[in-house]
């Protein structure tokens, strides 16, 4: 309970200004009272003073309008507080189903690629050779970490996300006023979210555009036809979250690996080698195999790790061509922080992380938790069952791929309330049913699951 100290007034002030006796201004504590609590020593340490300063003046304010009593005050500005000094973020336990949500953010971070970002939030080696004392190459342990992962790599660099990858190949390659182009077919001339065009994108470095093939259907001999003295390179795009299913034709890798000019290829999710769960997803290692000269990728999307934007040159051409962007002077303006370094390292050379797990999580597991969580809500008065649904990998990987999981089904009013619980809980309507799908749910968070049900009974 708060200490008396937390209300005393300041009399004598609202005597000045002639508060009646009566007036509930005077058992509002003062704010120097309240903040000199020792409860709020810890959030003042951990927060700053500014933000617990507005949780206690929102708690004084609804004591001035009859909501809150005095006493109370201390009590409601812990209450009140977030749990970090961001309290625009808000942690979301992600129910709907999509392993890879871009509106929550894509992969979740591993516990090891989270510790590793605690350490390098501090001062460290980033860019320092601790042995000699001279200046080290930055990013060495994860750019080592992705080599490794690929052994077929030639030469690997990180950037800031896959689209600067692709920005960044497309402006040392072709752009500026080199007059050079990129040939693509017409139906990988894709939008990629949030209305990013990959067709403006490239454009907007100054390389032109040689489109070939039709919407739905393209041929080697339409590729060999564009090549001429100004081909920069030939570009194949990952279709990311859309199918064109019917009479339609590309051409593989391998074949377009024959043609003269350099082939880059954007696979998009992430994938560094075959998974077995998406058999038709490609992986930088086939690709690179295959014949490819340069890989651009993700890194927050099934590999797994943060935002950042991966590309791996083959064992000839390919490791030339990297050698080529990292000196390129918009590298740097592309350049990855320490944050990101070593969350990569971590997600590269730590255990599975969680999108791997949820990927691979059988359906047997899942329906178990399903029926559990639902049984144990049906206890509490919940109108709560087991059911089985389809989740997918969403993020731009396995467009059309759905995965066996299951689900609790709950009432639909419960969908709004849950976005408003702490941690908010986010799941999907279907036939009238708010669905918590469990795939993308980690066991470790279905007591909170549990609980935030609970909450809005």
């Amino acid at each position: 309970m708060p200490t008396v100290r937390a209300l005393v007034l300041d009399s004598s002030r609202l005597n000045e200004v002639g508060v009646p006796d009566n007036d509930v201004r005077r058992l509002v504590p003062r704010t120097d009272a309240v903040l000199a609590e020792p409860e709020l020593a810890e959030p003042l340490h951990r927060l700053g003073r500014a933000l617990v300063k507005r949780a206690v003046n929102d708690a004084q304010r609804r004591v001035r309008a009859g909501e809150l009593a005095p006493e109370r005050v201390t009590e409601a500005t812990l209450d009140a507080l977030p749990e970090t000094a961001a309290p625009s973020l808000t942690r979301v336990l992600n129910a709907t189903g999509v392993l890879l949500h871009t509106n929550l953010g894509r992969a979740p971070l591993s516990a090891a690629a989270v510790a590793a970002l605690q350490l390098a939030a501090g001062t460290c080696d980033v860019e320092l050779d601790l042995d000699t004392g001279a200046r080290g190459r930055r990013g060495r342990g994860a750019l080592g970490a992705l080599a490794e992962a690929v052994p077929d790599a030639g030469a690997v660099h990180v950037v800031n996300n896959g689209a600067a990858a692709l920005a960044l190949v497309a402006t040392a390659l072709a752009g500026g006023n080199t007059n050079k182009e990129i040939v693509i077919a017409r139906g990988e001339l894709v939008e990629i979210g949030d209305g990013f065009r990959i067709p403006e994108l490239l454009a907007s470095t100054g390389a032109r555009l040689r489109e070939v093939g039709a919407t739905n259907r393209v041929r080697l001999a339409d590729y060999a036809d564009a090549i001429g003295p100004e081909t920069a390179f030939l570009l194949k795009v990952h279709p990311s979250n859309f199918r064109i299913t019917g009479f339609t034709s590309s051409v593989p890798v391998a074949e377009l690996a024959t043609l003269e000019p350099p082939l880059v290829v954007d696979i998009g999710s992430g994938l560094l080698a075959p998974e077995p769960r998406l058999p038709a997803e490609p992986d930088a290692a086939t690709v690179l195999g295959q014949g490819a000269d340069l890989v651009t990728a993700s890194g927050d999307k099934l590999l797994g790790g943060p935002q950042a934007g991966l590309l791996l040159g083959g064992p000839g051409d390919g490791a030339e061509l990297v050698q080529r962007l990292r000196r390129h002077p918009m590298a740097r303006a592309l350049r990855v922080d320490k944050l990101t370094l070593a969350a990569l390292e971590a997600t590269l050379t730590g255990p599975p992380t969680p999108t791997a797990t949820a990927l691979h999580t059988d359906h047997t597991t899942l329906r178990s938790r399903a029926e559990a969580l639902a049984g144990r809500l049906r206890t509490a008065g919940v109108d709560a069952h087991p059911k089985d649904t389809e989740a997918t990998v969403g993020g731009g990987g396995a467009p059309g791929v759905t995965l066996p999981s299951a689900a609790v089904a709950l009432p639909e009013r419960y969908a709004e309330a849950l976005r408003k619980t702490r941690p908010a809980v986010l799941g999907h309507l279907d036939g009238g049913r708010c669905l918590l799908d469990l795939r993308t749910v980690s066991p470790e968070d279905d007591e909170r699951l549990y609980e935030a049900v609970r909450a809005c009974t």
